[in-house]
């Protein structure tokens, strides 16, 4: 991934869009990282892994609960 300063990125806005829309664009502010710029092919991916990967937690989740596969919520957090 491409890591830019925020004053190359603003120096260079129309080549670093260029650039995000073939891979992800970090941008760093004070020698830390503070975004990424993505295409919006890139993002819409994302989100649906995301969503994806819910799905499968709540489905996940369900069978636990149709098979009796639960933990008491004060138990659990008593035990930690």
């Amino acid at each position: 991934m491409l890591t830019l300063t925020a004053n190359d990125a603003k120096r260079n806005f129309g080549e670093r869009l260029l650039n995000a829309q073939r891979e992800p664009v970090k941008i760093s502010t004070n020698s830390k990282d503070a975004v990424v710029v993505m295409s919006i092919n890139d993002d819409e991916e994302l989100d649906a892994m995301k969503t994806d990967y819910l799905r499968h937690c709540f489905e996940s989740a369900k069978q636990d609960l149709a098979h009796g596969n639960v933990v008491d919520g004060e138990g659990f957090l008593n035990a930690l």
